[in-house]
């Protein structure tokens, strides 16, 4: 599949109720959980193979994201009519994977939600990112979209990672990734210098950003709420009262993990 939908809190952490989240998870524990949550709710689309373990493949990343990662999240606001728009998008076109990680990685498929509902609010950056998109640019250009029109009630949060397992690393553009690696920047530095030094000038100039600066909640399992927001008279998806467009949330995350 391209895509598919998954409750918050299973995304996060593989469980139903934020009591069921263990305060460790090394990589066993983390694995355990997912295919327990595998086999309870997404047999159908991920059956168990004969061998009776967990079958390989990508499906771990609909479940258990914060046992690997530390997430940033960002909230803009949303019309009803605009969510109903974008369900009847998605479940018209093909669901299957058609994954590509110069034009459709991930980052872009983020990217493509956010301009369906803002067009033009994300956009790629040649310079930085060598026309790649990233979580870090497109964090960075969804901030910068929320400053310029502050009625969309721009907020973010930080959704930190369940000790246990090797922390992860900080998210990075292209250019950042060269000069930040000794294993790309030694050998660009002593062979092709120019590379090394416009990868620096790109960095400098176009791809730095810090996520942590609009994180102003911490969202913690029994803390949710900060994440997924209710609007006044009713929860996003609900029916609002007759005779106005009931807001939603829109939440997006850039992982700090690859």
């Amino acid at each position: 599949y391209d895509w598919l939908a998954v409750p918050l809190l299973p995304y996060l952490y593989a469980v139903n109720r934020p009591e069921e989240v263990p305060e460790t998870a090394g990589p066993a524990l983390a694995a355990e959980l997912r295919d327990l949550y595998r086999r309870a709710h997404l047999e159908d689309l991920i059956p168990t193979p004969p061998t009776g373990e967990a079958p390989k493949g990508d499906w771990i990343q609909l479940v258990g994201s914060a046992y690997d990662r530390t997430l940033y999240g960002y909230l803009l606001e949303t019309r009803e009519e605009d969510d109903d728009r974008l369900i009847e998008y998605l479940n018209s076109r093909p669901n299957t994977t058609r994954f590509n990680i110069f034009y459709r990685n991930c980052a872009d498929f983020a990217r493509g939600i956010l301009n369906f509902y803002y067009p033009g609010a994300l956009r790629r950056s040649i310079f930085a990112d060598a026309g790649i998109t990233t979580p870090k640019h497109a964090a960075k250009s969804l901030v910068r979209h929320g400053r310029r029109n502050p009625e969309l009630g721009l907020a973010g949060f930080l959704i930190p990672q369940v000790p246990g397992a090797r922390p992860s690393t900080r998210v990075r553009g292209v250019s950042e990734s060269l000069i930040r690696s000794k294993k790309y920047v030694v050998p660009l530095a002593i062979f092709q210098p120019w590379v090394a030094v416009t990868a620096a000038a790109a960095y400098l100039s176009a791809g730095r950003f810090n996520a942590t600066r609009l994180a102003e909640n911490l969202c913690l399992p029994g803390s949710m709420p900060p994440c997924v927001p209710v609007p006044d008279g009713g929860g996003a998806g609900e029916e609002g009262p007759k005779g106005g467009a009931q807001r939603g949330r829109l939440g997006v995350s850039a992982e700090t993990g690859q």
